[in-house]
């Protein structure tokens, strides 16, 4: 096992000790050890900045949004649309009309199917996916399948985890009506070409929606340098509340798309013979939404804004560079996945040792990693794999935790004999 001295770290230029600070949750203990959360890539530990918006929120302007003269209503609209504005720059999408709140990246994927999906797909046209999906861009596109006969098509993978380009090129087609591909892998951490697969289906005419729920935490995204027209992320994976998501849509795009759901907010007018509709991004956003963690979302972007993206990538790139040579001295260890481009995420199996029991051993350390499926089940079936266990770093993650990380495996080697 690699020591903490050769694990030593360039100095980096983020001021880890003092960010660790800005996360409650750190420091505890677990089962008496110190806490080491390398879960990162399931969901994100949030900073005072954030717990303490929601915590205002609620205690000094709480009240309905968009309905409302009196003072706490009209100061809840504010910081809820000031929020909006706050990812609209953060994507550095055109317009804040661009934006619209969802309850994660499932549902903005559901509502494209469900709202675009319906309007302009027909039974034969194509969807093209990647065999690296995540559930959530698997089986809403299923479910539309089922409903008008669309059919689903699949770009291969290589052994090493990465997209097979030369197929996924075949593959696009004049049947093909959409590109629905994962911007960075959950389980595997690749870094898909993104911007160029964008621009080989747009040359064919060919929409194109990103699943970002991995990337926005660990690199700057500019949709409309991508020329993405869609884009989906989670609130809970970039430091910020659950509950809340994103779905960025061309402009042009959303004005086309009939209403996903009914009822308050997203309408103008209504009477029994007929109903008009709000302007985008309302249109999509009925009902009472998650005004707090909407606003504790724009908190969280503002804290990654002042940390720096840049920085943030550089740093978690040497902790993924470490972390991946000292895993490799382990003995019967296998990381699964070693794409040239890839985020600070490593799935691995430990010989004779079932993932699951790697999880629980490891929690007995203090270590909290992910083990299953990862909700990439047809992946693991290409890799032949029930189940990965998976260490997900984050910029408050240290080199010291990648020792206990090392240590908790040696010992659950030892219980396996």
């Amino acid at each position: 096992m690699k020591s903490k001295q050769n694990l030593q770290l360039v100095r980096p230029a983020l001021d880890i000790e003092a960010i660790r600070q800005d996360f409650p949750v750190l420091h505890q203990a677990i089962r008496g050890k110190p806490l080491v959360y390398l879960d990162n890539a399931a969901s994100t530990q949030k900073p005072r900045a954030v717990i303490q918006a929601v915590k205002d929120f609620y205690e000094k302007d709480y009240s309905n949004i968009h309905r409302g003269v009196h003072t706490l209503s009209e100061r809840a609209t504010i910081a809820y649309e000031s929020a909006r504005n706050e990812v609209a720059h953060f994507l550095n999408a055109k317009s804040e009309k661009e934006i619209v709140f969802v309850r994660g990246a499932t549902e903005a994927i559901n509502l494209v199917s469900q709202s675009w999906g319906k309007k302009f797909l027909k039974a034969g046209d194509e969807v093209l996916i990647s065999h690296m999906e995540h559930h959530a861009n698997i089986v809403p596109w299923q479910l539309l399948r089922e409903q008008i006969g669309i059919e689903l098509k699949v770009i291969p993978i290589t052994d090493q985890g990465e997209l097979d380009l030369e197929a996924f090129e075949k593959l696009l087609s004049k049947k093909t009506k959409l590109l629905s591909l994962v911007h960075i892998s959950n389980t595997l951490g690749t870094i898909n070409p993104v911007k160029d697969c964008i621009k080989k289906a747009h040359a064919l005419g060919i929409p194109v929606l990103i699943d970002g729920a991995q990337a926005v935490a660990h690199q700057s995204v500019d949709v409309q340098d991508l020329d993405a027209d869609f884009y989906v992320f989670s609130s809970h994976k970039v430091f910020s509340p659950s509950g809340v998501g994103v779905l960025y849509a061309k402009e042009a795009i959303l004005d086309s798309m009939p209403p996903y759901q009914g009822g308050g907010d997203m309408i103008l007018t209504v009477s029994f013979e007929k109903t008009t509709y709000n302007e985008i991004p309302h249109k999509f956003e009925a009902g009472t939404p998650n005004i707090e963690g909407v606003i504790g979302l724009g908190h969280g972007i503002q804290y990654l804004k002042h940390l720096g993206l840049d920085k943030i990538k550089a740093y978690e790139e040497e902790l993924l560079s470490k972390a991946t040579l000292a895993l490799k001295e382990i003995e019967g260890l296998q990381i699964i996945g070693e794409a040239k481009n890839k985020v600070s995420v490593i799935s691995f199996v430990l010989k004779d040792i079932h993932p699951h029991d790697i999880g629980t051993l490891l929690d007995n350390e203090g270590v909290a990693v992910r083990t299953g499926h990862h909700c990439t089940m047809p992946l693991m079936k290409r890799l032949g794999l029930p189940a990965t266990a998976r260490a997900s770093f984050a910029f408050y993650n240290t080199v010291e935790e990648i020792d206990a990380l090392l240590r908790a495996l040696e010992k659950a080697k030892k219980v396996f004999g």
